[in-house]
């Protein structure tokens, strides 16, 4: 009996010492949390884009004596489809970049002459080529940014015989003005991202000779005036990682 009450009593106190001996064991840290993953937005990349334009003319013809001779504005609106090539370098969330892109254009627009009704005036734009800087600012994967630069389109120039249909006179030209746009982009997936963007050149005035005598006011040139207004919907493939470990940025 007595060795069992002995044994009881060491139970008891084995029991009670136990808890305090875990207590008094060292807790071991949770794992560091790791850092943000973070959008990077630096580096070539390459793209597709398509959408709307509209062009906006104003024809005048310029006399042998330097007269100007008002035959109305008009405008015309049509799809654009092309392509873009650019670099970025993000620093922070401030984002800076350069790129070229050229679209395929359908903007034509055709009027009857306002001094020469005999006669119809047509300007058609194929082609558009921008060569812009950008600056942006990131909130991880989505990106706002505005643009600016060079613009250049493609254009010809045509009087029709509003009886017969046939083209009297024609001409091209390659014209070189300014631009600026903004877009918003989003990296939708590694390496690629989508968005929008809204475009306005300024293309201001150009003198242009026909082929053959004008039809309309004899000997004089015509003078086209334009801008030109794009919205497009824009996909981009970005070459090197997708993003990395890094402090939180903002």
């Amino acid at each position: 009996m007595k060795k069992l009450l002995m044994g009881t009593a060491g139970l008891i106190v084995l029991g009670m010492a136990t808890p305090a001996s875990a207590a008094d064991m060292a807790v071991k840290a949770p794992p560091p949390a790791p850092l943000p993953v973070i959008y990077n937005w630096s580096g070539f990349y390459i793209g597709a884009n398509g959408g709307w334009g509209e062009s906006h003319n104003c024809w005048d013809f310029i006399t042998a004596a330097g007269a100007v001779v008002a035959d109305g504005c008009r405008d015309r609106s049509g799809g654009v489809a092309g392509g873009q090539i650019g670099y970025r370098w993000q620093t922070g969330a401030w984002v800076i970049g350069l790129e070229a892109q050229g679209d395929w254009a359908d903007l034509s627009n055709i009027r009857q002459s306002v001094i020469a009704p005999a006669f119809l005036t047509r300007v058609k734009t194929d082609g558009i080529g921008l060569f812009t800087g950008q600056i942006g600012y990131a909130w991880d994967a989505a990106l706002l940014y505005f643009k600016g630069g060079a613009a250049v389109t493609s254009n010809h120039l045509d009087i029709i015989s509003n009886v017969t249909g046939a083209d009297v006179a024609s001409a091209s030209a390659t014209r070189w003005g300014g631009t600026v746009g903004v877009g918003l982009e989003y990296g939708f997936a590694p390496n690629w991202s989508i968005g929008g963007e809204y475009d306005h050149l300024f293309m201001g005035n150009a003198n242009n000779s026909f082929s053959v005598v004008n039809p309309i006011v004899a000997g004089a040139a015509n003078r086209i005036n334009q801008d030109v207004d794009m919205v497009t919907i824009r996909i981009n493939y970005r070459f090197g990682g997708y993003a990395a470990p890094v402090a939180a940025r903002y």
